[in-house]
């Protein structure tokens, strides 16, 4: 008879086989937008970037091409850090580089300085990260205060029943378990929405962590690259909980927490408390807004915009009336496809600040 250690580490290495294989799919997908051709005489937009808002994206891509024929749209999915970098530019290969990047940590100022052509951020669409988790016998919703989501990830909090998650969750049996996080191993936006709001909301993450793109996470960690591999390890791996975008969890059908926001609630994500999150949100004039912690009794706390980058300054002036159309159409009437595809759609007062900056991509003098 096996003995439970040596049960659990032939879990682990098979979890180990399947994250590798999850990770190692992303580049195929990648790379399979490298092919697609633009129409004769027509356009061929090339973006690369944030994982968090892809699903929208491919969307929104798809409707545009249908209704615009003569541009192609080719958008790889490689994270918010390799975004930036190609966006960027130097040293990029000709193959990678790209008309516009996206990311979920909206770049910063010396990030920008570093762009020849000028950079432009654009707010695109907002959303939720969830913490999903995979615990099959467990029934109902499982409730984090901010106390046990930080002492989870800080590798603090072992096992599912301990204290601070039972406090939470009266009157349900938690198993028995070792927890397992999963988390990003690229540098990703959506570890920075996760870790800014624990950055605001517990003191020793922010004296040891506090915000980044990329963590050394502490503990029992798995890591995949990207949103969509992130989940479907989640999916595979009971005992697991990890943090996603909302999208993602929501289409593999994995359980998800409802984290404690400032008001001391315990939130369910969705349309009608992400939108509670961003109510109150007021862009500055660089377009550049974090909501680590957002007031309000049913905000979800966890909510990130997402980041359309632009150039200033483009060398073909079709080039620049075609990233001009597509992204003032996404901003107008690609916002409809927002909610059902389980993103929060940006208010009239954010887009409206949005389109203003699309304005500003144009032809170089």
């Amino acid at each position: 008879m096996k003995t439970e250690s040596a049960s659990r580490l032939e879990w682990m290495l098979g979890v180990a086989f399947l994250a590798a294989a999850l990770c190692g799919c992303s580049s195929t997908s990648d790379r399979a937008d490298a092919a697609i051709q633009p129409p004769p005489g027509g356009l061929l937009l090339r973006g690369a970037g944030a994982t968090f808002p892809s699903l929208l994206y491919k969307k929104w891509i798809a409707e545009y091409q249908t209704a615009h024929p003569d541009v192609a749209i080719a958008y790889d999915a490689v994270g918010s850090g390799e975004g930036v970098r190609r966006f960027i530019g130097n040293g990029v290969k000709e193959e990678d580089r790209v008309d516009f990047g996206a990311s979920d940590a909206a770049m910063t100022d010396e990030q920008m300085a570093q762009v020849s052509k000028g950079a432009l951020l654009v707010p695109a669409t907002a959303g939720s990260v969830v913490l999903a988790y995979n615990l099959p016998d467990f029934k109902g919703e499982l409730k984090l205060s901010r106390d046990a989501l930080a002492g989870i990830f800080l590798g603090r909090i072992k096992s599912w029943n301990d204290p601070a998650i039972a406090a939470a969750n009266r009157g349900a049996t938690l198993p028995r378990l070792t927890i397992v996080t999963v988390a990003r191993q690229d540098a990703s936006g959506t570890t920075f929405a996760f870790t800014k709001h624990l950055d605001a909301t517990s003191p020793e993450w922010s004296s040891r962590y506090g915000a980044a793109t990329l963590i050394d996470w502490p503990g029992n960690t798995m890591r995949a690259a990207g949103n969509e591999n992130v989940a479907g390890l989640i999916q595979h791996s009971e005992g697991s909980i990890g943090y996603v975008g909302y999208e993602f969890a929501r289409h593999l059908g994995l359980q998800i927490a409802w984290p404690q926001n400032k008001a001391g609630n315990f939130v369910r994500p969705g349309d009608r408390t992400g939108m509670a999150a961003l109510d109150t949100a007021e862009l500055p004039p660089n377009l550049r807004l974090f909501i680590a912690d957002p007031a309000g009794p049913d905000a979800y706390p966890i909510v990130t915009f997402s980041w359309i980058l632009l150039y200033k300054n483009y060398d073909n002036p079709r080039k620049a009336a075609a990233i001009r159309a597509l992204f003032n159409w996404c901003l107008t009437d690609g916002q409809k496809f927002a909610s059902d595809l389980g993103y929060v759609p940006l208010s009239s007062n954010v887009s409206s600040k949005a389109m203003a900056a699309v304005g500003q991509a144009g032809p170089s003098d």
